[in-house]
């Protein structure tokens, strides 16, 4: 589909990319309870909400938002993402974005930044969105060890992923310093 120069995103995009990860989450559900389509549409629509701030194409903007939609489908469902008939790009940056559960808990975070750090910022963008959204109220059975590693893992993405985002950056740098409320 054509799109305007004034169109940040394809909406059409947005709602193919939706449609697969709303079937390939299913009934799954977050550590709240709450549906799993309100994580994947959080982390998408903090990219959407930093796209003005951006000097990227409506192609890229697609891109991240395809891949913040489909961001755990790899990691974390049996769904075969990979038999869709989906833009090489995007697939690549979903695989980034998902853990290699073949290495250890310590080792997965530093492989996928590397991964990451190798492809395009609009996709780096994706793992801020999620990590912003990851750090709002945690489960009521994570001990404080585990909030302060969380923590810790945030910043760690916000140091070595500095070139994806201004508003990212910002607003993930601003929920980490306040996220020891939780476990004061």
């Amino acid at each position: 589909m054509t799109q305007t120069s004034q169109e940040l995103f394809s909406v059409e995009s947005f709602k193919k990319h939706l449609a697969i990860a709303l079937k390939a989450h299913g009934e799954q559900k977050t550590p709240h309870g709450l549906p799993y389509s309100f994580h994947i549409i959080s982390v998408a629509t903090e990219v959407v909400n930093s796209l003005p701030a951006e000097n990227i194409s409506s192609f890229e903007a697609d891109i991240a938002i395809a891949c913040a939609l489909l961001h755990d489908v790899l990691e974390d469902t049996t769904y075969p993402l990979l038999d869709e008939n989906l833009d090489p790009i995007i697939v690549e940056g979903v695989k980034a974005l998902t853990k290699n559960s073949t290495l250890s808990k310590e080792e997965q975070m530093g492989d996928s930044i590397a991964r990451l750090q190798k492809l395009p910022r609009y996709i780096q963008m994706v793992k801020l969105a999620d990590r912003i959204t990851n750090l709002g109220v945690p489960p009521s059975h994570w001990s404080k060890e585990k909030m302060q590693k969380y923590q810790e893992e945030a910043r760690v993405i916000h140091r070595e992923l500095q070139s994806p985002n201004g508003v990212l950056r910002y607003k993930l740098e601003k929920i980490i310093s306040g996220y020891n409320q939780y476990y004061r």
